[in-house]
Order: C-alpha cells, then sequence, then structure tokens
C-alpha cells in the first residue's frame, strides 16, 4: 500500500527527485516541464512522450504516494486550477448568466466541430459495415459513458437491430465472452482507460468479435483492442470527469453513426422506423 501524500504533488516530485531511478527521473522532468498539459493526456499519450512504458508511470505515481495515474491527475488537476474556474473550463463565478450560457455553448459546439475533424472517414465506414452485418451488438460503457451505451442501445434498437446494453461490470463482461465473430461490441470511454470497459472490450475480442472504440485519446489501452477507432475531441480533466462536452461529443459520434446506418439499410430502416414509432403511438396523448 503506497504511503498516502495530501501535499503539493509537485513539491513532493521535487522533494524525491534525486531518488527515482533515470526512468522516473523522464517522467518528473516531463512533468515539471508540461504541468498544465498533463491532466488532458492519456497514460499511454505520457508514456510516449517521456519515452517509458506505461508500468513506469504507475511506479512514478506511486513512488509519490498514489495509487495511480487517475488519482495523479485529479491532484495535479486540483492544484493548478484557480478557485474561480475550477467548476467548469473557462467559466468564472463572476460571469452574468448570459457570458455563462455563451461560454458553454461555445464550448460545447467546439468539442463537436473538433470532433468532426478528427473523425475518420474510412474508420467510419467500417463501423457502419460491421454493425449492418452484426449478428448481435453490444455497448459497453460504465459510469457517464455507460448512459451513452444506453442512449445508443435505445437509438440503434428502433432500427430493428438485435442490440443491448447493460450498466453492470459483471454483465457487460458475461455478454462479452458470449459474442462471436458474428458480432460486434462498440466499446465507449473518454478516457480510453477505463479499466472495466478496455477488459470487456478485451474479452469481446478474444471471443471473436469485432470492437468499436468510441474515445478522446488515439493512444490509450481501449484502441490497443479495437478494431475500428472512432474519435471524439473535448476538453475533460479529472474534476470534471464525465462532463457533458465530453458525453456530447461521444453522442454526436454515435448519431452520425446510427444514421450512416439508416442510410444503407433504407427501406428497411423506413420499415422499422415506421413499427418502433406505432409501437408507442398510444403512450402519448
Amino acid at each position: 500500500m503506497p504511503e498516502q501524500n495530501n501535499g503539493n504533488v509537485i513539491l513532493k516530485i521535487q522533494s524525491i527527485y534525486n531518488s527515482l531511478t533515470n526512468a522516473e527521473k523522464k517522467v518528473a522532468d516531463y512533468v515539471l516541464e508540461n504541468t498544465e498539459s498533463i491532466i488532458y493526456l492519456s497514460i499511454t499519450e505520457l508514456a510516449e512522450k517521456c519515452g517509458t512504458g506505461e508500468t513506469t508511470i504507475v511506479r512514478f505515481c506511486r513512488r509519490i504516494g498514489l495509487s495511480g495515474f487517475q488519482e495523479f491527475k485529479l491532484n495535479l488537476a486540483k492544484e493548478i486550477a484557480e478557485p474561480e474556474t475550477s467548476i467548469h473550463e473557462n467559466i468564472s463565478f463572476n460571469d452574468p448568466l448570459e457570458v455563462l450560457v455563451q461560454k458553454i455553448t461555445t464550448e460545447n459546439t467546439l468539442a463537436i466541430s473538433n470532433t468532426v475533424k478528427l473523425l475518420s472517414m474510412n474508420e467510419l465506414e467500417k463501423a457502419v459495415d460491421a454493425i449492418i452485418n452484426a449478428r448481435k451488438i453490444q455497448f459497453y460503457g460504465v459510469g457517464a459513458s455507460g448512459y451513452t451505451a444506453l442512449d445508443a442501445k435505445y437509438k440503434f434498437m428502433r432500427l430493428g437491430l438485435n442490440v443491448d446494453a447493460n450498466l453492470d461490470a459483471h454483465i457487460q463482461a458475461i455478454s462479452a465472452v458470449s459474442l462471436t465473430d458474428k458480432d460486434v461490441a462498440v466499446g465507449i470511454s473518454f478516457s480510453g482507460s477505463t479499466k472495466d470497459t478496455v477488459e470487456t472490450c478485451r474479452l469481446a475480442k478474444e471471443a471473436g468479435a469485432k470492437v468499436i472504440a468510441i474515445t478522446n485519446y488515439a493512444r490509450s489501452p481501449i484502441t490497443s483492442v479495437a478494431d475500428i477507432v472512432l474519435l471524439t475531441s473535448a476538453k475533460e480533466t479529472p474534476l470534471r470527469s464525465g462532463a457533458l462536452t465530453s458525453k456530447i461529443a461521444q453522442l454526436h459520434i454515435l448519431d452520425i453513426l446510427y444514421t450512416a446506418v439508416a442510410v444503407r439499410l433504407k427501406d428497411k430502416a423506413v420499415q422499422e422506423l415506421n413499427k418502433t414509432a406505432k409501437a408507442v403511438l398510444n403512450k402519448l396523448y
């Protein structure tokens, strides 16, 4: 069990610097020189920038009394965040309502436009083909991304596709091992480092399923097990984990994917949409 440290992370790094290994010093040097950018990196990206392995990053975090990289980023974010902007990037407690509305709108709009710039048409085409030809499609995610997975399930269900999603990580793992090479698993994780989602996608891949990852980080654990990667582009610090900006970017990708599948299905999609619309017609006044 690492020694718990509630002090300043940067001061702690400086205080133990001489006792670090050469590999750990590479991490320390990069962190000290690029403190503010660290909170936007995945563990894989940081390892690449430092020229070390991911295990070195984890070991470095434990040397300063933290359990791992995510706790390290959270503590670092707390230290560099100004009090007036710690609730929401670019938002001040002194902002009038109309300014607050404009700032959030700009941030969310930027997340969508930047996501579109990152979206690979080749990867999107492969994802559409995989979903159309799948016997079954499983959407996986936990936390805020779990509810995004549920949104995706309800949306694709209306096209008459055999889809499912469940918020329980144990049920997700059980469903993953029952997939075959005729199935598709869609893993949704902003960080790409969510252990449950990455592990579930790995199980699905081992079972033979094609894995689609929707993530913000091209270099992250989930992309290493994915066959197809659809990238989002939204800023999210550990202090704002599960922020709506990242969810909006994920939903935008899923809406594009859903619409592209519907267009390819043509008449079948129209028939299924009409059937599902009629099924809930009497639920409305």
